[in-house]
């Protein structure tokens, strides 16, 4: 029995977030703090609907799904208003795990081979609206596509008959018997819609009525029981924490089983607190949580690793990590090419958002678009004449300038390095 998730749903339109189900009413007019909350309370993955009608809408709404990739830490389907190669390619572009196809409309039916061949069916999602297009464009979507989004009640025996391909059912239904019949459907890998896109839902008290009707709901499962790591001489176990990106050692805390045990259950980690004798999640008051990426015992089972993607700063005093303070050694200029791009980053993109008097930076950013994209071309033109000299010095200064006035890019049009990183290793 496969893992099922809870999958809330945005539409989005005019730059709010609406209630498709009920004439698109006005639910959040923030969409990116909606899409941060749901992250935060436990949802296992979003769907995002662009229902925008103009070009200029539809680059808003690609906009705004950018801005909530950054913000949750979650995957994220999106789709809506795609015509062509090019929407499926900002889709992906912004952030979302899987473009999404409208099947209602034959034009992403025609769309779907080449975008498949293109950016691979693992990053291809079909919607549906009703049987008849699942029994007539089976071979399409099972040869193209890796999930299907169904909006609509379906006889879900019926579907599972017809194809193999998982499917997020979008629901309206308000009833909680009706949602937990959804997910014991072997077909089905989540639920969406109306109940599970409350913004008062408390979606680890739902997973757990959902486990108790033997429906499994969590993300994460240990391949080793608790009762076989050795504890402490306080029955704990001692957990190092790493940031994913940078390895950069974060904390040292300590996890009872309770603390293990909601750790993987809801991606956040979750630590025993020995002075004040409970449990605690970090980030719970400050914000700054620290979301699971891997969790790897050691050769003697006695100490737990935790690569995370920290929120904010790991420590209590506000630096980035707990350990800051020097005690022996030699200072050291930090190597780790990541940190550097994404400490000058950081640096930059401080600029853009508190001008500093006399700053180059500052000039670049006052001057425009234009201005930056004229910088990057010379330093461009500068590599390329350096690269014709015998001394390797000359290429190493001008790539250097060339990647700075990259970066001023960057900030400009709002992407990082984490953006960079990612498409490279789609590629």
């Amino acid at each position: 029995m496969s893992y099922k998730r809870l999958t809330p749903c945005i539409f989005i339109d005019g730059g709010k977030a609406v209630r498709w189900f009920d004439d698109k009413e006005v639910i959040a007019d923030d969409v990116i703090s909606l899409a941060k909350h749901y992250g935060d309370v436990g949802a296992d993955e979003l769907i995002v609907f662009d229902l925008s009608n103009s070009d200029e809408e539809h680059e808003e709404s690609i906009d705004l799904i950018k801005r909530i990739n950054r913000v949750i830490n979650i995957p994220m389907v999106a789709g809506g208003n795609v015509r062509r190669q090019e929407d499926v390619k900002k889709l992906l572009y912004a952030g979302a795990k899987r473009a999404m196809l409208n099947f209602s409309k034959p034009l992403s039916i025609d769309l779907i081979e080449e975008v498949s061949q293109r950016f691979g069916k693992e990053r291809i999602a079909v919607s549906l609206n009703d049987f008849d297009a699942l029994f007539k464009q089976q071979h399409l979507i099972e040869e193209y596509s890796t999930e299907i989004i169904f909006m609509h009640r379906l006889d879900l025996n019926s579907v599972i008959n017809v194809t193999q391909v998982p499917c997020v059912v979008v629901t309206d239904t308000m009833e909680q018997a009706e949602i937990l019949k959804i997910l014991k459907s072997d077909g089905v890998k989540g639920v969406s819609g109306l109940f599970i896109s409350q913004k008062d839902i408390d979606f680890n008290s739902f997973k757990d009525i959902c486990t108790s009707e033997d429906i499994r709901m969590t993300s994460f499962e240990s391949v080793i029981d608790f009762s076989e790591f050795k504890l402490n001489s306080d029955g704990l176990l001692p957990v190092i924490v790493q940031d994913y990106k940078t390895n950069e050692v974060l904390m040292m805390a300590y996890m009872n089983e309770e603390a293990f045990d909601h750790t993987i259950k809801s991606g956040k980690m979750t630590y025993y607190s020995r002075s004040r004798k409970e449990q605690w999640i970090k980030g719970e008051t400050s914000g700054h949580y620290q979301y699971v990426k891997t969790l790897t015992i050691d050769c003697d089972k006695d100490t737990l690793l935790a690569k995370v993607e920290q929120v904010g700063a790991a420590c209590h005093t506000g630096n980035q990590t707990c350990f800051f303070q020097p005690v022996v050694g030699n200072d050291y200029e930090g190597k780790n090419p990541l940190q550097v791009f994404e400490s000058v980053y950081a640096t930059i993109a401080d600029r853009k958002q508190n001008p500093k008097e006399g700053s180059y930076t500052n000039y670049l950013f006052e001057k425009g678009i234009d201005k930056i994209l004229k910088k990057v071309g010379e330093e461009a033109t500068e590599i390329i004449i350096a690269a014709k000299n015998p001394n390797p010095e000359e290429v190493k200064y001008e790539m250097s300038d060339f990647l700075y006035h990259a970066m001023v890019l960057m900030v400009e049009r709002g992407i990082t390095w984490e953006d960079i990183t990612n498409e490279l290793i789609d590629r």
